[in-house]
């Protein structure tokens, strides 16, 4: 079973002790260069894995808290679950404290804990309360505003298990990554291993990688193919959308990948170099952002130079929203809803954020035409289908209306936007095939219902390939395993049975055109035992004696196949010879009304071991019905 190994990030002032808390917190240091250790000082992003109280493994990706080094730590805040914000308690809030809770700010990041550590460098708790107060202060109006708070001291231990529990909460109401069927990872960290080759690492998004795939750098377009896959240091065959991971490239060099692209699926993305995007300005900001400036942007682990062009007017004052077109003086691969900061190229200073509206604009807008802005408002709003999609994915196998009341699209908008979603097969109902807005009919997003669809018919072929001998799953069995409830499950068989995919069998379900299979050795004992039924076909071996002939998966594989036939749980027959006794108990029973035990043992010169078995069996089956002694044909 694959696991989704969620991922946390620090944030915070140099010198907060940052890399200290994850190495206690971890067993490792998360300073990887010599210069780091030399300085005492992260510079690049370091990473680390720990266990939390509920058994759940997560990863923590450390980054530089200099001033210097601050758009090293933009290539590594994207894509985390949550963030440590941590503060030393005999320093409180500090300038890189401010601006990294802009930029987790910024990036919406909604999950997060303030870290109040070196404690046991202040012994007056009055001290620490009064730091307290002044960050819930400063915390005000961003979405770290209701964070817990945990007191902590890497030297001596204190609060390390308290802040693990408060981790273990926030994760457990962080729900999973939707999983969108095209993956991407940016990329920050590419390195060698000897006797693998290229390794790059990143937080995997929309989709799973999985061993053996074709996969594509961006911007660059060069083409690889996955060796391995590591989570959390662990091999995996597939990688799951939240997962930090690592991936081992094989036919490209070090040489050819760098950290801030991307690697994917190859015809899902493109790169770009111009996108619209909707613009936050910082309120503390030295000056206002003008048209025509250039400016750093940095999206996912990418960094690149764009000349601004804002959209509606000349200018943006600090605090105030806007939107503009970046032109981009490197290719990016980003997508509409990406988050990114902008940053002055000099003098350094973190100057806002916003949303990519338009990875892929067709041409230079104009930029006071009203056409554009209510298009770019459109956009930031999301689009019917975008909304609808959102909400189905969010929701998972739901009826119509249900997701329609979650998206608050009115009547007419649902409509047109269920029509185009279910045409483009991104919309798929479970069950019939017309859907209207007001329709209780079950649907689910296009791609989740793809990786389902995968999902059940990986989990069939694994049991056919550790069972070849039994018909199927056991519907129990295959419910259990997808997790889902009675209906759902129930929906999910259907459609794929109605598309001739699996075969329903009562009890059990297979992949179409699944067959039982014997081997030679198995082959020559089932034709030793038919010789032996032949021999005695209406007082054959018991069925202890044939399951050890044969072996038991062999004999229920003929049970399965019809041809043998149990009538009790020490008796079978074959299939031939237990027609032929059927037939001429019913012949007998028309010509005479009746037959005893008795009659019907001395006509097959057989024992009433055998014989009152067979009886009741067909009085089971609704052949015959019992009165007193004798049988008599059911009417």
């Amino acid at each position: 079973m694959v696991n989704r190994m969620r991922v946390i990030g620090t944030a915070g002032h140099v010198d907060h002790g940052k890399s200290t808390l994850i190495a206690a917190l971890t067993g490792t240091h998360p300073d990887r260069l010599k210069e780091e250790r030399e300085r005492e000082m992260t510079i690049d992003l370091g990473f680390g894995w720990l266990i939390l109280p509920g058994g759940e493994e997560i990863g923590i990706v450390d980054v530089p808290g200099h001033r210097d080094f601050i758009e090293n730590m933009l290539s590594g805040i994207g894509g985390i679950d949550a963030a440590l914000l941590i503060i030393a308690a005999d320093e409180g809030v500090m300038p890189q404290t401010r601006e990294h809770l802009a930029i987790l700010d910024l990036l919406q990041i909604e999950r997060g804990i303030v870290v109040l550590t070196k404690t046991d460098l202040i012994q007056d708790d009055d001290w620490l309360d009064l730091i307290e107060s002044d960050i819930k202060t400063v915390l005000k109006g961003t979405t770290l505003q209701d964070a817990p708070f945990v007191r902590v001291s890497a030297k001596t231990g204190q609060g390390l298990e308290v802040l693990l529990s408060r981790l273990d909460e926030i994760l457990r109401d962080t729900g999973t990554r939707p999983d969108l069927g095209r993956p991407r990872l940016p990329i920050d960290r590419v390195f060698s291993i000897a006797g693998y080759g290229t390794v790059v690492t990143g937080t995997l998004s929309d989709g799973r990688m999985s061993v053996g795939d074709e996969v594509e750098i961006l911007p660059s377009g060069k083409k690889g193919r996955i060796r391995g896959l590591q989570t959390h240091k662990k091999k995996e065959e597939s990688a799951l959308p939240g997962s930090r991971t690592a991936v081992n490239i094989s036919g490209l060099s070090v040489e050819e990948i760098s950290r801030g692209e991307s690697v994917v699926t190859p015809g899902h993305y493109l790169s770009t170099r111009r996108i619209d995007v909707f613009i936050r300005l910082l309120p503390a900001v030295s000056s206002p952002l003008k048209h025509g400036i250039e400016v750093k942007v940095f999206a996912g682990t990418s960094e690149t130079v764009a000349l601004l062009r804002l959209i509606g007017t000349e200018a943006l004052d600090p605090g105030e929203k806007g939107w503009g077109q970046l032109e981009l003086r490197e290719p990016v691969m980003v997508v509409r809803g990406d988050r990114f900061i902008l940053r002055r190229p000099s003098p350094s200073e973190t100057l806002g954020g916003g949303i990519v509206l338009d990875p892929q604009p067709n041409a230079r807008h104009k930029r006071f035409a009203e056409t554009v802005i209510k298009q770019f408002e459109a956009m930031l709003e999301g689009s019917p289908n975008d909304v609808l999609l959102q909400a189905s994915l969010a929701m998972g196998p739901s009826p119509v209306r249900d997701i329609i009341t979650r998206s608050r699209l009115d009547d007419i908008a649902a409509s047109q936007a269920l029509v185009e979603l279910s045409s483009e097969g991104r919309l798929v109902p479970l069950e019939g095939t017309e859907l209207t807005f007001d329709s209780d009919t079950f649907v689910m997003a296009g791609s989740a219902w793809a990786s389902q669809e995968l999902k059940i018919k990986g989990i069939l072929q694994e049991y056919h390939s550790q069972f070849p001998l039994r018909r199927g799953t056991p519907r129990e069995e295959l419910k259990s395993r997808l997790q889902v409830n009675a209906k759902i499950f129930n929906l999910f068989i259907k459609k794929l049975a109605s598309q001739n995919q699996i075969v329903e069998g009562g009890t059990w379900i297979s992949l179409a055109g699944h067959k039982i299979k014997f081997d030679d050795k198995q082959k020559v004992s089932i034709i030793k035992l038919i010789d032996l039924c032949a021999a005695n076909p209406f007082s054959p071996p018991i069925v202890k004696e044939m399951q050890a002939f044969v072996g038991d998966e062999v004999y229920t594989a003929l049970l399965d196949q019809g041809e043998l036939i149990q009538v009790s749980p020490e008796v079978a027959f074959r299939k031939n010879d237990f027609a032929i006794i059927e037939e001429k108990i019913s012949r007998h029973i028309e010509i005479n009304g009746k037959i005893s035990v008795a009659e019907a043992r001395d006509l097959f010169k057989t024992s009433r071991k055998y014989i009152l078995p067979v009886m009741e069996f067909l009085d089971a089956s609704g052949v015959t019905v019992r009165d007193r002694d004798f049988r008599r044909l059911k009417k």
